[in-house]
């Protein structure tokens, strides 16, 4: 398929698509590279917004005009046009590669996360053994509420309902808690 006009073409006044579409029913090649001419950038454009992929879409655009000779028959004018039919079918072609494509994506697009910085995860691991070792010196009326609301999620109202201490106390004991802790992380 050539793209460029013969000079047999620019001296006719452009075809209709409906003429192009009875000259490949008859096998003339040169009216198939006429509408690929005129629809290919409108397949392709179509195809590559939904695939986001030049590759696949390159393919698409192939497939189409490819059915389109194979199968002239398959396009019915008095549904509508031919450009229109043919982004349709792009269309629908992107999506079902798309969709033949899902879960091979889904795959590659799980992250995996390896902490490949040894010296942070000591630092973090020193951390965390710094907070419980905090935590464990914490008297328990303390370490108990400070427990509930941090790790269990519960508000100081639920706190005090649980333990049956007064709303006050609850909220003097996690607030003499987080001092206490501040100052043992400090150090």
């Amino acid at each position: 398929m050539s793209s460029a006009p013969s000079a047999r073409d620019k001296d006719q006044p452009e075809m209709t698509d409906t003429l192009l579409m009875s000259r490949i029913r008859a096998g003339d090649e040169d009216a198939l590279a006429a509408l690929h001419d005129r629809y290919a950038s409108v397949v392709y454009s179509v195809a590559l917004r939904v695939l986001g992929e030049t590759t696949q879409a390159e393919d698409i655009l192939q497939e189409i005009f490819l059915q389109l000779w194979r199968e002239p028959q398959r396009f019915d004018s008095s549904r509508g046009s031919l450009g229109a039919w043919l982004a349709v079918i792009a269309r629908h072609r992107a999506i079902d590669q798309l969709r033949r494509r899902r879960p091979e994506s889904d795959v590659e697009d799980v992250v995996i996360s390896v902490d490949a910085d040894l010296e942070q995860t000591t630092d973090r691991n020193l951390a965390i053994a710094k907070v419980r070792a905090a935590l464990e010196r914490l008297p328990a009326e303390q370490r108990r509420p400070l427990e509930m609301a941090f790790f269990q999620g519960l508000t100081h109202a639920e706190i005090a309902s649980k333990t049956g201490d007064p709303l006050g106390t609850v909220k003097t004991r996690i607030r003499s808690a987080l001092i206490s802790l501040r100052k043992a992380l400090a150090a």
